[in-house]
């Protein structure tokens, strides 16, 4: 079989060598006949004539081409083994190979080309199959011909498109052979995997230089002048130009370094191996970058390059002016917490603390750091918060602060409420616990105000109800004590009698104000005063009731400011104070009133009472006696509290102080050591007198006997009381002065007695306290039609418990319960006026 490039077949391959070894065979033949032709003739013809010297040079010509021809079929035999050789050079390649002529018919094809082309078709014709350009194929292929025509070699990458849809890339060369003008010789070596091989480098490449490109820092690489051979787009974009252009106009990195200002900094060096030196670029479009470059040297001498990394240090500035702002702010709320907060190691060593926590449980200049938590709780706290924060250690969240007793560096117990969280390592292991300190210490010492507060509210609510009911019993027993005087003369045995339960009723009348003074519900008749003054009066009284065993020294300001308060009440004040001292000191001493003036800039906490800045006059009632012991100190103001003996006093003394200087607006404090002595200090506000301010009358002492004088009278009185005795006594007293007297024993039976009631009624006199209707909802209602009734009220209250429900008015009188028939009878008097019944 025969191929042909042109794709002709004619059935046979070819041998030029079988032609030449033909006529070779056929000129030793013709030599060989010319040889025995010529020795014939010369046997035949004479020696020395011309034919027979023809018949020698046929001989000698004869030779000479037998000769010839014998090299030349040496010659043959040493070509065909050549060739034999070639053939099986080529046969032996695994790659396919084929010869041919000058023609482009093939000589020969080994089996590796035969296995995979075939023997059918062009040899080259896979190389136009499916070929996306065939015109560039057809002419890389004429290229290679004729290359080998000339004599010269060539080589080529085609890509064969097979009949089974098989794809395959093979490297094409072709060169000449010497021996055969015209002929080639045709190697296929199959480089598809190397070309997949190169796809996949390629490909990896390309992702590479995309990543390249993409990551967010510039990199690069220089010759060994500064030259780019490699620069990233992220580079590029910073210098204002694209990687190809960098790299194509042979730039420099130095070309975009901006020259330093600092004569102590190294310039950089593009080819000095370095880490983060910092560096100032500029792009050609005039923006600055400041970088630090850091870079590795590769190779020594010609042919070395960089390898550098150049990181844009505006984010790094951004993110670290952030940090440091961060860090600032964290620090300005560390520092100025109100709160303490600290960092403490397992040990609950202090690691860090603010200054909050230091000025909290340190005096000045003192520091936490390095101190053990546990030095400041108190012994009973100790061991509860030292298990609590291991637990923390181990991972068991704080679910409610810790409330914790410590001991301050002034020796202050303070209350504090502990919040605690672990704080982690990077890895995950412990680097302390963070710990948030709220002092509690004011507010334990409101709820325990506030407690107090309650239960001495309690108390005197409940003093002021029994005070109230004991008045109403005892304005009865006075009542009827006057009724039956009436009846007997001063020197009858009866007389004396009924003086002495009134006087007895008297004495109880003083307990129930007592009782009214603690729970802030008497009467007061404040007035601008000068303490100084009143004390200097006082004093006779006071030596009187010390007795002789006391001395008495009083220290007084003479620049002593003005105060508003009741007169009496302070006086009972100082006298009850007295009373105390002189019994705690029974085997004498000396007591010691002094008065100044002081001003407070801020608030005092004292025991459970905050007392705001301000001026005040400040009284301090020192004694040398027994003291009172810490245990009861916070409770001598409770009423009926003593420590006296049984019947040496009704445990009022006290509690009356306490209530008379709260009621004035005023603060007392106690101090007292035992077997020292005790000080009573009395804060009074100072009264800053206003223009135009006058003092208003004083009023009548409820317990006062009037001046003699006709108490008769005339006149309709609706007197409204709910207390049988009380208003039975009364208005027996009333009609016994001339009056005639109404009796209602509720508000709604007041209404009516005085919408049926023909006769006007002058002055109605009714109780405060009263069931569903008191008393002045009842003066409200009466006033809608009758807004010119006059109005006395009665009651065991104060006057101020009912003047806030009704307003200033001046028709409207008051009059203390318990009252005696004169008291009652110069009121209604003293507003009757000459009010006659008509």
């Amino acid at each position: 079989m025969a191929l042909r490039t042109d794709g002709t077949n004619d059935g046979r391959r070819r041998n030029p060598m079988r032609g030449v070894t033909s006529l070779l065979l056929l000129g030793l033949f013709a030599a060989a006949a010319c040889l025995g032709l010529g020795i014939w003739l010369g046997q035949e013809l004479p020696a020395g004539s011309t034919p027979y010297r023809v018949s020698l040079a046929i001989d000698l010509v004869a030779v000479l081409a037998i000769l010839a021809l014998g090299v030349l079929a040496g010659r043959l035999a040493a070509a065909e083994r050549m060739a034999s050789l070639a053939r099986q050079a080529l046969e032996a390649l695994p790659d396919a190979a084929f010869v041919t002529d000058r023609d482009g018919m093939i000589g020969f094809a080994n089996a590796a080309y035969t296995a995979r082309f075939g023997g059918e078709g062009a040899p080259l014709q896979v190389f136009l199959n499916g070929a996306e350009d065939d015109e560039a194929v057809e002419s890389e292929l004429n290229r290679l011909k004729a290359r080998a025509r000339l004599g010269g070699t060539a080589h080529a990458e085609l890509r064969a498109c097979f009949p089974d849809g098989s794809i395959a890339w093979f490297e094409v060369a072709v060169a000449p052979i010497g021996s055969l003008r015209g002929g080639a010789v045709w190697q296929l070596i199959d480089i598809t995997d190397r070309h997949q091989l190169q796809d996949v480098i390629e490909a990896g490449r390309s992702l590479m230089f995309k990543f390249f490109d993409g990551v967010p820092v510039g990199l690069y690489s220089v010759d060994e002048d500064g030259r780019f051979l490699m620069v990233n787009q992220t580079l590029a974009g910073w210098l204002g130009a694209s990687p190809e252009a960098l790299i194509n106009e042979r730039a420099r990195i130095e070309d975009f370094l901006v020259p330093s200002d600092d004569a102590t900094r190294v310039p950089f060096d593009p080819q000095a191996p370095g880490e983060g030196r910092e560096v100032i670029l500029s792009g050609r479009q005039g923006r600055l970058i400041n970088a630090a470059i850091s870079q590795t040297i590769e190779g020594n001498g010609p042919g070395r390059r960089s390898c550098s990394v150049v990181r844009d240090l505006a984010p790094d500035r951004v993110r670290e002016e952030s940090l440091i702002r961060a860090r600032q702010r964290f620090q300005r709320f560390f520092e100025i917490a109100p709160v303490g907060i600290a960092l403490i190691d397992s040990h609950a060593r202090f690691k860090e603390t603010n200054p909050a926590l230091d000025k909290l449980l340190l005096s000045e200049e003192e520091h936490l750091v390095g101190r053990n938590l546990m030095e400041f709780v108190v012994e009973d706290d100790q061991v509860p918060a030292a298990d609590r924060l291991a637990q923390i250690v181990k991972g068991v969240p704080l679910e409610r602060p810790l409330e914790l007793r410590v001991r301050t560096g002034t020796q202050q117990n303070k209350t504090l409420a502990l919040f605690a969280s672990r704080l982690d390592t990077a890895e995950g292991g412990i680097a302390g616990l963070i710990l948030h300190f709220i002092d509690l210490t004011e507010q334990k010492n409101l709820e325990l105000q506030f407690a107090q507060s309650q239960k001495m509210q309690a108390v005197g609510q409940l003093a002021g109800g029994v005070a109230h009911d004991f008045n109403n019993l005892l304005t009865a027993m006075i009542g009827f004590c006057d009724l039956l005087l009436l009846r007997f003369r001063p020197g009858d045995q009866s007389f004396a009698d009924i003086m002495q339960i009134k006087q007895n009723a008297n004495r109880a009348a003083n307990l129930v104000r007592q009782l009214l003074a603690f729970s802030r519900q008497q009467t007061l008749q404040p007035r601008v005063i000068d303490i100084g003054d009143v004390l200097t009066e006082l004093s006779h009284l006071l030596n009187r009731l010390l007795g002789e065993n006391v001395d008495l020294k009083m220290i007084q300001s003479r620049t002593l400011g003005a105060v508003r308060v009741d007169q009496g009440q302070l006086e009972q004040v100082i006298i009850n104070l007295a009373v105390n001292a002189r019994d705690a000191m029974p085997n004498g001493g000396t007591l010691t009133i002094k008065t100044s003036n002081v001003e407070r800039a801020g608030p005092i906490q004292r025991e459970l009472e905050l007392m705001p800045a301000g001026a005040y006059v400040l009284i301090e009632v020192t004694d040398q006696g027994t003291g009172i012991p810490k245990e009861i100190v916070g409770r001598i103001f409770e009423p009926f509290f003593s420590t006296k003996e049984v019947g040496s006093g009704t445990g009022l003394g006290l509690s009356t102080v306490y209530g008379i200087v709260k009621q004035t607006g005023g603060f007392i404090f106690v101090d007292s050591e035992v077997g020292v002595g005790t000080k009573f200090s009395l804060y009074l506000p100072q009264h800053q007198r206003k223009e135009g301010e006058v003092e208003p009358p004083p009023l009548l002492d409820p317990l006062e006997v009037a001046a003699p004088r006709d108490l008769t009278g005339a006149g309709t009185i609706l007197l409204v009381e709910d207390e049988d005795p009380v208003r039975l006594f009364s208005a027996r007293a009333l009609r016994n002065k001339g009056y005639t007297v109404l009796e209602a024993k509720s508000g709604e039976a007041a209404l009516q007695i005085i919408q049926t009631e023909a006769q006007p009624i002058h002055l109605i006199v009714t109780d405060v306290v009263m069931p569903r209707m008191d008393g002045p909802t009842l003066i409200k209602t009466v006033r809608e039609t009758h807004p010119d009734m006059k109005v006395v009220f009665i009651s065991g209250y104060t006057e101020d418990t009912f003047r806030k429900r009704i307003g200033d008015d001046s028709d409207i009188h008051f009059l203390a319960k318990p009252f005696s028939l004169k008291q009652l009878a110069f009121k209604v008097k003293e507003i009757m006026g000459e009010v006659r019944e008509e």
